[in-house]
């Protein structure tokens, strides 16, 4: 009887978050299907260095990559209490010439190590790519309103203007300090390569005769088999790679996941405002009590699953910090919930946050009155100046817009009135004759913000555009 899909859990990182492409990167049969590709590897190896491997044992395995009974693997383990070996059982019931020489030689960590390290460059370059993608359309957004002045913010009160396109440039710049994150983490990734028990090769210098030349043939073209550089090998390891890696692979994770929070409770707020929103679809629901709500909950959804990533890197920590000579297995349950989750909760809000980047609205009229309730108040050092030019005592108008200033925010404050700053600045004497209509000009303000976006995008955005052409060609299917 089939069992109902219902009746059990099933993490939401599969059913509402994370991409095919990224589920299919961590999906079983990319992790088993890619032990086989390492036997298969080691098999032809051994095989081109002498060893007792026979080209047609070798060829039997290549043909039984991925037609994997996981059913029978499944009854392996039950009876044996080892995944590695349940699949080294199942490998052979496929391909009963090679079963004699399956594994010959290495440890588990020979392939669960290998088998991770391949599965993370993919993983990794998946981030990668996404990450670039939400870069190209914050950067496509900040070049539409690069010159729409803006209310700036310090302490979440207001500040000197800004434009909309500058403060998009800075969600695009963490993004891109990210991306040079995982690209870092991409490019330092080694191979564990054959290393047996404890790292030491005592196994297959055994089985090369005690040549240690013939062990490093091996192992050289064990990684050519696989597609890896020879030369991007640990020189040296215990009985698995280095646990700081994943801690660094996670952390790198951590710091993407921390832009995308920025960014997106930066849109929360801007959502309150009214000034800016996320898409919101024709028949959307906001809220099933308060019908006239549109809540950011595209925003909202990314966020609560930034916040999980950024607190999967100090698991990570704890994983390496913990690891015992030369090594433990209290890892392995920890790892295969912490590297798949983190790559999976990070897919999903990549390909929110772009979803959202693509089809922001902004609403100009209501940026410009909120700008206007506070361009007075910026407007008066401007003013100062101006009326110092003109012959002033410096000190004598700082008083008068400083008691000018007071009133005006007080009337604003107390009786929820409009801003009359400017209005009570023009009927002061110490200031006739200035030029009202210059001074109050939002874009006055702005200081060099359309030319910083424009040189952010040349300098920063438009190389991550080269590099990742064939990412940003790519349209993901998502529905949120």
């Amino acid at each position: 009887m089939a069992t109902d899909p219902n009746a059990g859990y099933r993490s939401p990182l599969e059913t509402r978050n994370a991409s095919a492409a990224m589920r299919a990167a961590w999906s079983a049969q990319r992790k088993f299907g890619t032990w086989r590709r390492i036997w298969t590897a080691l098999a032809e190896s051994q095989h081109a260095v002498g060893l007792p491997v026979t080209a047609a044992q070798a060829a039997e395995l290549r043909a039984h990559l991925d037609d994997i009974d996981f059913a029978a693997a499944a009854a392996h383990e039950k009876r044996l209490r080892h995944d590695v070996m349940a699949h080294v059982h199942a490998y052979g019931d496929a391909a009963p010439g090679a079963r004699a020489i399956i594994h010959l030689g290495a440890t588990s960590q020979d392939v669960v190590c290998n088998a991770d390290t391949l599965i993370l460059r993919d993983a990794l370059a998946l981030v990668a790519g996404k990450l670039a993608r939400a870069i190209d359309r914050a950067a496509a957004f900040a070049a539409a309103h690069r010159a729409l002045p803006t209310l700036g913010f310090t302490h979440y009160q207001p500040a000197q203007p800004t434009t909309v396109g500058k403060r998009a440039t800075l969600w695009a710049q963490d993004l891109a300090i990210a991306l040079e994150e995982v690209e870092l983490r991409l490019a330092a990734l080694r191979l564990r390569g054959l290393r047996g028990a404890t790292g030491t090769q005592a196994s297959y210098l055994g089985l090369c005769g005690g040549d240690p030349r013939r062990v490093d043939e091996l192992e050289r073209r064990f990684a050519a088999a696989l597609g890896w550089p020879a030369d991007r090998l640990w020189s040296v390891c215990g009985q698995t790679y280095p646990r700081l890696v994943d801690a660094q692979v996670l952390g790198s994770l951590a710091v993407s996941a921390a832009a995308i929070h920025k960014c997106c409770n930066d849109l929360r707020l801007l959502a309150n405002l009214k000034e800016v929103e996320e898409p919101f679809e024709k028949d959307q629901i906001g809220s099933s009590a308060m019908a006239y709500k549109r809540n950011p909950m595209r925003c909202e959804r990314a966020t609560g699953l930034a916040r999980f990533v950024m607190n999967l890197s100090g698991n990570a920590l704890d994983t390496a910090a913990t690891q015992w000579f030369e090594r433990t297995l209290d890892d392995s349950a920890n790892r295969r919930l912490s590297l798949p989750e983190a790559f999976l909760a990070l897919d999903g809000a990549l390909d929110i946050l772009a979803n959202v980047l693509g089809g922001l609205v902004v609403h100009p009229a209501i940026i410009r009155a909120h700008l206007e309730a506070e361009l007075p108040f910026m407007a008066s050092e401007d003013i100062l100046l101006a009326a110092a030019a003109r012959g002033a005592d410096r000190q004598e108008a700082h008083e008068a817009i400083r008691r000018h200033s007071l009133e005006a925010g007080r009337r604003v404050k107390e009786h929820g009135a409009a801003n009359d700053l400017l209005e009570r600045l023009k009927g002061d004497p110490m200031f006739a004759g200035l030029d009202w209509g210059a001074v109050s000009d939002p874009a006055r303000h702005v200081g060099r913000a359309p030319e910083q976006v424009d040189r952010f995008i040349a300098e920063v955005v438009a190389p991550i555009r080269a590099r990742h052409a064939g990412a940003l060609a790519e349209e993901p299917a998502l529905e949120v």
